[in-house]
């Protein structure tokens, strides 16, 4: 099939690029001359682990394509995809202006019947905006669809290829059609294709993000809860994430979720709400929740240093919302950084893909480091915010030679408190007992 992708964001690109791979001609489009100048020289501006190979065979073997023309890019196009952002607004709604004016210009260039596919998140009744704009100049039968994502940063190739189920709204039997046709080779394993109609599709990706976030959440609150009655956290996600009825996932307590699909999603959920005058408290709660814990383990290194962090250094392990991505939206290492230099505290930092964009917005207020070692010299502390596999066996023999102080403040609970306690450490974890060594003397306290 010949397809068109408006947007090379996180999930145009991805999307054009596994559509590709199962066969399709496929055009990417973009107004960013920047980013499709790199992307026509095979530079992929994103990192997200296997891209790249099938971008490149794609590339090399003519499927994969792109422009900055939206009329070249869609002129043969039988489904055209809308993957473009959506940012939240102040009170939380999803911004559709980049989505509207693309539909709006999409109108007089259609020269024959296409699918116009919202890939993006949108709130719902989004699909009859689009439907409506697009009206306005068509002079050819179209349809408008809603297909959202559920990819998920650092995996996002495999659940495109291998879907647990994709979701499509559409009330046109042709537009359905067309979509069983492009999701075939997908689906093959069974995996359902599941039709309803728009208003519903919209819905489903906020409802399937937001009940996550809340997933998370709880178990944070348990874990907050075991620290003052003395229980492990650990333990009791294996006594719960065992019932069938509640499952493995999404159960790891830790400093709150981040990047670019639960907070937005949750946001514009519970705006969506206020519109329809309904009080939607679950997910209040979960936004309250989920900032105050980002700030979990900050009163802990206060605390630690008696409120003096002037000059100490603090080492960073972990940039990104979450390991094999360079996402840093909502990280909640940012704001963790931003109050240790508020405090007058040196900081430096590691993550392996991460750095660039931190950069970008710290500058020279922190130091980043070539390896986590380069880190950890000298420094009075580390706190972990992400948890790359790479930090989960680290030399502590080597982490004690370097540092000041053998202190750890891990907001993604990666060691076992005994290998702590046995390696002479003082550490903190969240949900479970914090392990303290003074004098080579180990005591073990509550947080």
């Amino acid at each position: 099939m010949k397809i068109a992708v408006v947007g090379t964001g996180y999930v145009g690109l991805v999307t054009g690029t596994c559509f590709a791979e199962t066969g399709n001609q496929v055009i990417c489009v973009d107004i960013d001359e920047n980013k499709i100048g790199r992307l026509n020289k095979g530079e992929i501006p994103i990192y997200e682990p296997g891209l790249d190979v099938l971008f490149d065979r794609n590339v090399a073997e003519g499927r994969l394509k792109f422009t900055t023309n939206l009329a070249e890019g869609i002129k043969e196009a039988q489904i055209i995809f809308l993957a473009l952002p959506t940012p939240p607004g102040e009170d939380g709604s999803a911004d559709l202006k980049y989505i509207l004016k693309v539909a709006d210009d999409l109108g007089p260039l259609l020269e024959r019947y296409a699918v116009i596919v919202d890939k993006s998140t949108v709130p719902v009744g989004t699909a009859e905006k689009v439907r409506a704009a697009i009206a306005k100049s068509a002079k050819v039968e179209f349809d408008v669809v809603s297909n959202p994502e559920f990819l998920r940063e650092g995996v996002a190739v495999e659940d495109f290829m291998k879907p647990d189920r994709v979701v499509v709204g559409t009330n046109s039997s042709k537009a359905q059609k067309t979509m069983e046709k492009l999701y075939a080779p997908l689906v093959r394993q069974g995996n359902p294709v599941i039709f309803m109609d728009e208003r519903s599709a919209e819905m489903t990706k906020y409802a399937a993000n937001s009940f996550l976030a809340m997933k998370i959440t709880f178990m944070n609150e348990i874990a907050n809860l075991c620290e003052r009655v003395g229980a492990n956290v650990d333990d009791i996600r294996r006594g719960i994430g065992t019932d069938s009825r509640i499952g493995k996932r999404f159960l790891f307590a830790g400093i709150g979720y981040g990047g670019s699909c639960f907070p937005k999603d949750v946001q514009a959920l519970a705006k969506t709400s206020r519109d329809y005058d309904y009080d939607f408290r679950i997910l209040n709660s979960v936004m309250a929740v989920n900032e105050d814990q980002k700030k979990r383990l900050m009163p802990l290194v206060q605390d630690y240093f008696e409120g003096e962090l002037k000059d100490k250094t603090i080492a960073v392990w972990g940039l990104a919302f979450k390991p094999y991505t360079d996402d840093i939206r909502e990280a909640p290492a940012l704001e963790n950084i931003k109050a240790l230099l508020s405090a007058g505290a040196k900081v430096t930092v590691y993550d392996p893909e991460a750095m660039d964009n931190v950069k970008r917005i710290l500058g020279d207020q922190v130091t980043f480091c070539h390896t986590p070692y380069a880190a950890l010299d000298d420094a009075d502390a580390l706190m972990i915010f992400t948890e790359w596999p790479q930090f989960r066996t680290p030399d502590f023999e080597k982490m004690d030679k370097l540092m000041k102080n053998k202190v750890v403040f891990d907001g993604r609970n990666l060691y076992e408190l005994d290998v702590m306690r046995e390696m002479g450490y003082t550490y903190y974890s969240i949900g479970r007992e914090a392990v303290l060594s003074l004098d080579s003397e180990q005591l073990v306290v509550s947080n």
